[in-house]
């Protein structure tokens, strides 16, 4: 299940380098009309995908205590 939840966005991530990839090359992709909103998307998309795994990632060292001091949560003192 782990290994799904990273994959979809991996592949969302390719995906989106791909179309910044073509953009750069001027191929035109059939869902954008403009190059340039092509390659707006692909870097969300990108964004979107490094950033999931990225989170997923020091979600799971987090509970394992496996993180340098500045990215470990802070407890509440109250």
């Amino acid at each position: 299940m782990a290994l799904l939840i990273l994959v979809i966005p991996g592949l969302g991530a390719a995906l989106g380098i791909k179309w910044m990839r073509d953009a750069l090359f001027g191929i035109s992709d059939p869902p954008f009309a403009l190059l340039c909103l092509q390659f707006f998307a692909g870097f969300l998309l990108f964004a979107a995908g490094l950033a999931f795994i990225g989170g997923f990632v020091l979600h799971h060292d987090r509970k394992r205590n496996k993180v340098q001091t500045r990215f470990q949560r802070r407890r509440n003192t109250r």
